[in-house]
């Protein structure tokens, strides 16, 4: 599986593209699929 660095621009959005699907009832696991990340590196990112 290839791997990408983000920057740190486009983790800002992911996590605000997340906080609006959770907002909306979505389960966790179908916002990491969405955003395209594992789930240790959503919590990674929550975390920082």
């Amino acid at each position: 599986m290839k791997q990408t660095r983000h920057s740190p621009e486009q983790i800002v959005t992911k996590l605000r593209e997340a906080d609006a699907m959770l907002a909306a009832g979505r389960p966790v696991a179908q916002v990491i699929q969405a955003l395209g990340v594992s789930e240790a590196t959503f919590h990674r990112w929550r975390n920082q």
